[in-house]
């Protein structure tokens, strides 16, 4: 066993270490935070019942805004422990066969209500010859539906997201591009470090925690973005070559075996036919 054996080992379990304890403190921060958020609920249906004309109305109404503001943050701190606890915990994949082009074609139906209300057009040019990958389909959804969470609220007069998947060298690429207001440099350089963020609210782990799964499928995760013109983010994953090439729900034209016959017989000046359609594929719009 190597020294850089030795090291990579013992920094894999000094991380399992530190993980166990980041999660279990989490546990017990969120255990007394949701007692709190249940007394603040109980407490705001207290003054809600309130007689209207009491003559401590006026107090009433500011202890009511003070039990909200309390309520807010309680939720507000419960998500930043869902997100840390999630990018800290360490992903065990389960790796199968399967369509990435499927996986984003069912997302981006489940998203599209809400790129609709948001006034933006999503517009998909999956690749019907992409071949199928190894993924763990809870993980790398969740990823892709952050990122695609990412980009239209980015856009936040509406906009267009083009949503692409592409075979590339041993692998597929899928191609996530808003026209948002894009990214300076100084931002773009930052945007995977943890608690990095400029939305409000913001936890700041969404796009580490998308790094991280993406990684954990040996798949890399790049952004490029131009301010005023949008942002683009791209995720490849390797195509293992012992995989079938097309998913079938994808495939071009669906392939018939015809009954064994005999061609007929052509004349010197008859010129033959291609079999089949050609062409490419056209773009769908989910909203």
């Amino acid at each position: 066993m190597s020294s850089a054996d030795d090291s990579s080992r013992s920094r894999a379990e000094t991380y399992a270490e530190f993980a166990t304890l980041v999660g279990a403190l989490a546990h017990e921060i969120r255990n007394p935070l949701s007692t709190i958020r249940l007394n603040m609920e109980l407490l705001a249906e207290d003054f809600e019942q309130a007689d209207p004309e009491s003559p401590t109305k006026q107090r009433d109404r500011r202890a009511k805004a003070k039990i909200d503001l309390v309520r807010q943050e309680c939720d507000r701190l419960q998500k930043l422990l869902g997100d840390f606890l999630d990018f800290a915990r360490q992903e065990k994949l389960t790796l199968e066969p399967g369509s990435l082009n499927v996986e984003i074609d069912q997302l981006l139906d489940f998203y599209a209500p809400q790129a609709r209300d948001a006034h933006v057009e999503i517009v998909r040019y999956l690749d019907p010859e992409l071949p199928m990958v190894r993924l763990d389909r809870e993980t790398l959804r969740s990823a892709i539906l952050n990122l695609l969470i990412n980009a239209v609220q980015a856009m936040d007069g509406g906009g267009q997201l083009v949503v692409r998947t592409r075979p590339a060298g041993l692998g597929v690429l899928l191609e996530l591009i808003d026209t948002g207001p894009g990214m300076e440099a100084e931002t773009l350089a930052k945007v995977f470090r943890a608690f990095y963020t400029t939305k409000q609210g913001g936890s700041g782990l969404g796009l580490p925690t998308a790094r991280k799964i993406v990684e954990a499928h040996g798949g890399s995760i790049d952004i490029e973005s131009t301010p005023g013109r949008g942002t683009k983010v791209t995720i490849w994953l390797p195509a293992p070559p012992r995989l079938p090439t097309v998913d079938a729900r994808f495939a071009r034209v669906p392939v018939l075996t015809p009954p064994a016959r005999t061609p007929p017989a052509r004349s010197p000046g008859d010129v033959g036919q291609l079999d089949g359609p050609k062409g490419g594929f056209v773009p769908s719009n989910a909203s």
